[in-house]
């Protein structure tokens, strides 16, 4: 009897040649009759639906060219099937490999780590992301004129992933990549990535496969089964028992060997032209799967999906009638998706017996077709029930898995927990060894604070003390000013009892013959009564007055009763200045007596010390002006010595200068006039108490030793040539001198305002202060040594500063001459040619001007200058 379920089965199968449609539907006949010989109504069934589809061939879905893509979209595969293949139909496939490993908390957890919510959030994400990807591809597909569809599948293994589809959907061309574009080399021949092989390997022979590495074809495996009766071997195992032949249509004979129900089948087709070998693989179906029926109606083929397969299953002996006849009617289901049609039709019995089938035959045919349903819905309940029991099993097993899960995250949690209390107890133990610090701290700190609050009671007492001490100092204080003004009025009036004393006696004394003096009336006319707009200076001996006395203008210098200079210091100041007379000290006019006034000519270029300080906004002096200075200064250094008085005092204040810059000395008050036998000895010993001076101008012998001699001035007169040479404060200046000096980095301390310095005399110079600042058996002897140095520098810088009609570029650095035979170094700068040779032959390569090494020796003859010279002497 032939079963409804292998008509529907033959009917499902999408076959490619009138031949395999047979093969299968007599596979499907054999396997419902187990064995038995089918009748010619059976026959006439398996010849009419064989004509049926002869007549109407199926339409041919082998053509359909699948894709392989990857992750990548510069992969070459999908670029290289557009442009290289032709197909009617496309389809692009992607493996998914979800992530096993996800990104969390800067680091990476397994999948089994994490929150169920956590793991499906992400999945759900790259899935968003692949989707996104193969839109892209189908866009690709679009722009070439293709029209692709997408499919994907999700697996832990790509070539498994392709594999499985290639056998699930029955995929016969194929293309995708042999290796990475990076990997490709021209000697390539065969796949190369461990995907390639394996698909290549394990893939069913019915696919052609092609392998392309960067839009290069690499291999190509060939389908084995690519045609319509494409040979076959057949297989030595064969049984001759379930050797089955039935003739299907005239000249074609089939036989079918059953080998196992899931190993398939083997046919061997003969006719007149020869025999032929195919094996059919035997789909694996359950007992409640159906292929669905594909018929042609209206020039269309339609397929039926299982529910309405399973509807036919259930009819009578009648169906079969339904399946054959013509003129079904069609019946569409909407749940198979547009264009989806089945066909349902009540049986009818007259249908059979129009094609010659006896009674008899047709009895049997329905009872075996209701013995079948029977069958089946006994499978079905059957398969139902264990489907329960499965999914019970499945069920049990994830509850199982997920009380392993919180088994193993209660574990955890209690491991964690347990650090936690670890560290929280070493914390805890850190805290109360802290706090015990602390404790003792505090302990500490209140012993102090007992400590503090007993002395600050004794410091008020003290502080108390102190208050009464101070209130009787100031009575005491208001006590001494009484006794001052008391004592100054008794002076006054011994000093009004010595002039008239004077004036009775009428003589004078030998000072008074060498001065004139001034009553203080006529120095406060002079000084309008001593008008602070007057003052032009001031200092511990007193103040300096402007004034005019009897039509000459002169300073005033009006001491202090509480200043460093008494009576004896001005007695002593107005016997010196009245007795010697030198171009470069200040003249003494006279003096006032009655009030410590003495009267000096007015010198307006003020002192040396504002000029170096550039005090006023008075412009800085020349390296020329400051070499005068010194050479003045020593003059008259060598003048007073020769005299046998020691100045004391040597400072850039006490220098003062005219409206020509020369320079004057003053300030005699402490100066020291020695005896012959100290001028023999030269020294003089005095006590510390009557050291008087400035201390960085003071030889630091005199304070160690308490010798005074003229090697002291020598000291002063060192340190004001380096003031001169740098500009910069005394205080430290030796050192400063000497580390240039021993560095050859002499330049850098120049003081910058005074012009460009010859190197050579500013080295000189600089040599000649650091003698006289030496110690006192090795210091320079000012007359011998200082002003054999000076006085050639003097003369010289007079002619270029006073003698206008000398152009300065005629003089010669270092003779500082007028050149005869000027010549130019490699430094750029002029000079006589003897003086420069000399120079150099001593042993010197360095500029004479900016202490820089010279390039070269070459020396260039100045010949436009030494003319200009020639003509400028040859004037009148």
């Amino acid at each position: 009897m032939i079963s409804f379920d292998f008509v529907s089965a033959v009917l499902a199968c999408d076959t490619r040649s009138v031949q395999e449609f047979q093969f299968h539907f007599i596979v499907n006949y054999s396997q419902s009759q187990e064995g038995a010989v089918g009748t010619k109504f059976e026959m006439a069934v398996v010849e009419s639906i064989c004509v049926e589809r002869i007549n109407d061939p199926v339409v041919d879905t082998s053509d359909k060219l699948y894709v392989v893509v990857g992750k990548d979209l510069k992969q070459s595969t999908l670029p290289w099937a557009l442009n290289n293949l032709q197909a009617r139909q496309m389809c692009l496939l992607h493996v998914h490999q979800p992530a096993q490993k996800i990104p969390f908390m800067g680091t990476r957890f397994r999948i089994n780590q994490l929150e169920a919510h956590q793991v499906i959030a992400y999945h759900e994400q790259e899935r968003q992301d692949m989707f996104q990807l193969l839109n892209r591809y189908k866009q690709i597909c679009q722009k070439s004129g293709v029209s692709a569809e997408v499919a994907y599948i999700e697996n832990d293994s790509i070539e498994k992933g392709i594999v499985e589809f290639i056998v699930e959907y029955n995929v016969r061309r194929l293309v995708m990549g042999a290796a990475a574009d990076k990997r490709y080399s021209r000697s390539m021949v065969e796949p190369r990535s461990r995907k390639a092989i394996y698909v290549r390997l394990q893939a069913p022979p019915s696919c052609q496969i092609h392998f392309i590495c960067k839009g290069k074809p690499i291999f190509t495996r060939q389908s084995r089964l690519d045609g319509p009766g494409a040979s076959m071997s057949l297989p030595q195992n064969i049984n001759s028992d379930s050797l089955r032949s039935r003739s299907v249509s005239e000249g074609h004979n089939i036989m079918l060997l059953r080998d196992s129900p899931t190993r398939g089948y083997q046919r061997v087709m003969s006719n007149n032209r020869g025999t032929r070998i195919s094996t059919f693989p035997l789909p694996n179906l359950g007992a409640e799967e159906t292929p669905a029926i594909r018929l042609r109606a209206s020039g269309e083929w339609y397929g039926r999906s299982p529910s309405t397969a399973s509807r036919l299953s259930t009819c009578s002996s009648d169906a079969l009638d339904a399946v054959i006849s013509e003129g079904s009617e069609v019946e569409s289901d909407s749940s198979a998706g547009p264009g989806i049609k089945h066909i349902y039709r009540t049986p009818s019995p007259s249908s059979v017996i129009e094609r010659g089938i006896n009674d008899e035959l047709y009895d049997q045919l329905v009872q075996a077709m209701a013995e079948a349903e029977k069958s089946k819905r006994d499978a079905f309940e059957e398969s139902n029930r264990r489907r329960e029991v499965e999914k019970e099993a499945i069920q049990a097993k994830r509850r199982a898995n997920t009380s392993e899960n919180l088994y193993a995250e209660e574990l955890r949690k209690k491991q964690d927990i347990g650090r936690i209390l670890e560290k929280t107890k070493e914390e805890n133990e850190s805290i109360k060894k802290e706090l015990d610090e602390v404790v003792e701290d505090l302990r500490v700190a209140l012993e102090q604070k007992s400590f503090l609050e007993s002395q600050i009671v004794g410091f008020e007492h003290e502080v108390h003390d102190l208050e009464q001490k101070v209130f009787s100092g100031v009575d005491l204080l208001h006590n001494s000013k009484k006794e001052r003004d008391e004592l100054q009025e008794q002076c006054d009036d011994a000093l009004r009892l010595l002039a008239e004393m004077k004036e009775k006696q009428g003589s004078c004394s030998s000072v008074s013959q060498l001065y004139t003096e001034f009553s203080f009336s006529e120095v406060k006319d002079a000084t309008r009564n001593f008008d602070s707009s007057l003052k032009i200076g001031e200092g511990g001996y007193g103040s300096i007055f402007r004034g005019v006395i009897r039509h000459t203008q002169v300073a005033i210098k009006m001491l202090h009763f509480d200043s460093l200079q008494g009576p004896t210091e001005f007695q002593q100041e107005v016997n010196v200045l009245s007795k010697l007379r030198h171009p470069n000290l200040v003249t003494l006019i006279g003096a006032c007596p009655d009030a410590w006034i003495i009267i000096y000519e007015y010198l307006s270029g003020g002192s040396l010390e504002d000029r170096l300080n550039c005090d006023g906004n008075t412009s800085p002096l020349s390296w020329q002006n400051r070499i005068r200075i010194a050479a003045e200064l020593c003059s008259a250094l060598i003048f007073l010595h020769s005299c046998g008085i020691v100045h004391g005092d040597l400072k850039p204040a006490n220098l003062l200068l005219d409206k020509n810059m020369v320079a004057k000395l003053s300030d005699f008050g402490i100066c020291r006039v020695l005896s012959q036998n100290e001028l023999s000895s030269n020294n003089t010993f005095l006590s510390c108490e009557t050291l008087k001076g400035t201390f960085v101008y003071m030889d630091p012998e005199v304070l160690t030793t308490g010798e005074l001699t003229s090697n002291s001035d020598t000291y002063s007169f060192g340190i004001i040539l380096l003031r001169l040479l740098t500009g910069k404060p005394a205080l430290g200046l030796k050192k400063e001198v000497q580390r240039a000096l021993n560095e050859d980095n002499l330049n850098n301390i120049l003081d910058p305002t005074a012009g460009d310095w010859p190197f050579i005399q500013a080295q000189q110079l600089a040599l000649l202060a650091m003698s006289c600042c030496d110690v006192r058996k090795n210091r320079a002897d000012l007359a011998s040594e200082a002003w054999r140095l000076l006085e050639p520098m003097r003369v010289s810088c007079g002619v270029t500063e006073e003698n206008f009609q000398i152009p300065h570029y005629f003089i010669c650095p270092i003779f500082q001459e007028i050149m005869k035979k000027p010549v130019v170094a490699s430094d750029g700068f002029t000079y006589e040619e003897e003086a420069l040779r000399g120079w150099l032959e001593s042993g010197h390569n360095k500029s004479p001007m900016t202490n820089l090494e010279l390039a070269s020796s070459n020396l260039v003859p100045n010949h436009a200058l030494r003319s200009a010279i020639q003509e400028w002497l040859q004037q009148p």
